[in-house]
């Protein structure tokens, strides 16, 4: 067993992936369909191109998985950014720091705020996101924003910079739920393209970071590769690997997938590769297949039409009414976005859709147990 995901990556190459995927056949795919435990090899049968005129049976298959595992159910939650402070350049995000735009950082009384505004939407869990600016928005202040917001959700996870072990297990301690952490891309030089400054460059740092997440005992991890910069087969290949890695290795933690397609934002560079929407529903279908226990989230970066038939296929949870600005629900409305939401449609309208369809909209699923 390797003693960190980077010994387990190390031993595949890009190039032989990319070529495997892209060549399965059809018998491939009909082996993967009709599998009773799919393995990674089943997984890039049901991601390559072998597989599109399957796509009917797939959705079949992956809606039949996720009624048996989760019931007909759809979890929402709301993010609440922080902070757009961001040391990094990322050229594909407009919180990087070469967009020389407002910057704003929640203080305490904001964040109750913006907590009061959430709060009268419905929404009991919540996601806390911030920019990367380790001098401002650092554990001291994520630990800080948890104490005072905690007993106001049931449910608390972030998606906030990598962190060191014990700053995970610091956060564990006040309640933190989950946490995601998005590698963007598996793919090396194109990774090294798209950050070229900032502590985000480090591609191995990020890459070890759910290592640390699991060890620090959180009990669940979101994975997720941004969809757009490469290709969308391989890059996904590269995700269900580190899955299927932690899982084996930290079992003890649940798992959750999400599928960010790149969105406009202020100062950003256009998509490398386009992911269409029946490309998105036919990996969204392969993951369920191959993992039926793995959560599939979809946010409000999708089209109304797209958030509404995936309902059935497999996806767990969506958030909804998002702001991807900090104070975006009730303190500062216009303050800069990481990216421009497509579905803007309020809370109550997609919770009245998940039930035209036939589906349960869950809004607060358990409670955690506040520490002392």
């Amino acid at each position: 067993m390797a003693s960190n995901f980077i010994d387990c990556f190390s031993q595949y190459d890009w190039e032989e992936i990319k070529a495997s995927i892209y060549q399965k056949n059809e018998k491939d795919v009909l082996t993967a369909l009709y599998s009773t435990k799919r393995n990674l090899a089943d997984f890039m049968a049901l991601i390559s191109p072998a597989a599109e005129p399957y796509l009917e049976q797939m959705a079949q298959i992956s809606h039949q998985l996720t009624c048996e595992r989760f019931g007909k159910t759809i979890q929402l939650f709301a993010p609440m950014y922080v902070s757009n402070e961001c040391q990094n350049i990322c050229t594909y995000c407009g919180f990087s720091f070469h967009n020389k735009l407002p910057r704003k950082t929640l203080s305490d009384q904001e964040l109750l705020e913006e907590v009061a505004a959430i709060k009268k939407l419905g929404f009991q869990h919540i996601l806390l996101v911030s920019g990367e600016a380790n001098q401002t928005v650092n554990i001291q202040y994520f630990s800080n924003a948890i104490k005072l917001i905690r007993k106001h959700f049931a449910n608390i996870s972030i998606e906030v910079q990598p962190l060191e072990e014990g700053e995970y297990a610091q956060l564990q301690e006040l309640g933190v739920y989950a946490v995601l952490v998005y590698q963007e891309s598996y793919h090396r030089e194109t990774y090294k393209t798209y950050h070229p400054k900032g502590k985000k460059s480090n591609f191995d740092y990020r890459l070890e970071t759910p290592d640390r997440i699991a060890r620090a005992g959180i009990h669940k991890i979101g994975l997720g590769v941004l969809l757009g910069l490469e290709d969308w087969r391989t890059e996904s290949f590269f995700c269900a690997l580190h899955l299927d890695y932690l899982q084996k290795t930290y079992w003890q933690s649940k798992y959750a997938i999400s599928f960010p397609r790149m969105r406009p934002a202020e100062g950003i560079i256009e998509p490398n590769v386009i992911v269409n929407d029946r490309n998105l529903v036919q990996l969204i279908c392969a993951y369920r297949l191959f993992n039926p226990d793995v959560e599939l989230s979809i946010s409000t970066r999708e089209s109304e039409k797209f958030r509404e038939s995936i309902i059935p296929l497999g996806a767990t949870s969506m958030s909804a009414e998002s702001k991807t600005n900090p104070g975006g629900y009730a303190v500062e409305k216009e303050s800069l976005e990481q990216f421009e939401i497509s579905d803007e449609r309020s809370a109550l309208i997609i919770e009245k859709i998940i039930k035209s369809k036939g589906y349960e909209a869950v809004w607060k699923d358990w409670q955690a147990m506040q520490p002392l």
